[in-house]
C-alpha cells in the first residue's frame, strides 16, 4: 500500500493485508481479517467497516459513486459500508452490497450490485450476477448463470 491510500486506514491487531492490496479511503478491519494480493477495498465517498474473521481473494469492496456504481444506483448518497464476521469473498468477485451479515461466501467471479441485503449464511455462486433490489434470506445459495436459489437447512 502505499502511503496515499493508508491515510484512513485502520487495520486490527492479528489482521494480515499483502503489500499487494490495495485500500482507498476510510476503511477499517477487524481482527482475524486476510487480504490478498490483487483484493481491492475502495472507500470513497463513506467509510467501509470490515468486521473479523474476513477472508479476501482479489475480491473488489466498493462504496463510491460515480464510475464506481452501477446504472441501477441513481444518484443515491452510499451510506456507511458494514461486512460482518467469517465472510470469504473469492477471487475476482465484486460486491458494492452495503450491508452484510456473517458466514456469507460470494464465490469466484460473482457480481453483487448496491441494492442487494444480505443475510446470514448466504452463498452467491461462481459468475452469477445480482444487480437489482433483492433481499437474500438466511441460508440463501444462488448459482448457475441463471440464477436459481434454493434455501440450505444448515
Amino acid at each position: 500500500m502505499t502511503e496515499k491510500t493508508q491515510k484512513n486506514v485502520k487495520i486490527a491487531p492479528g489482521a494480515v493485508v499483502c503489500i499487494e492490496g490495495e485500500i482507498r479511503g476510510d476503511v477499517t478491519t477487524g481482527s482475524r481479517m486476510v487480504i490478498y494480493p490483487k483484493a481491492q477495498i475502495v472507500a470513497e465517498i463513506r467509510p467501509i467497516v470490515i468486521s473479523e474473521g474476513n477472508l479476501t481473494e482479489q475480491a473488489l469492496f466498493i462504496n463510491a459513486h460515480h464510475e464506481y456504481t452501477t446504472p441501477d444506483v441513481g444518484d443515491s448518497e452510499p451510506e456507511l459500508r458494514i461486512i460482518g464476521t467469517n465472510n470469504v469473498f473469492e477471487v475476482s468477485c465484486y460486491s458494492q452490497a452495503m450491508k452484510r451479515v456473517d458466514n456469507d461466501v460470494i464465490e469466484s467471479k460473482a457480481y453483487v450490485g448496491r441494492n442487494v441485503i444480505l443475510t446470514n449464511g448466504c452463498i452467491i455462486g461462481a459468475c452469477c450476477s445480482l444487480n437489482t433490489f433483492v433481499i437474500i434470506h438466511e441460508n440463501t445459495v444462488i448459482s448457475d448463470a441463471d440464477c436459481f436459489y434454493w434455501r440450505q437447512t444448515e
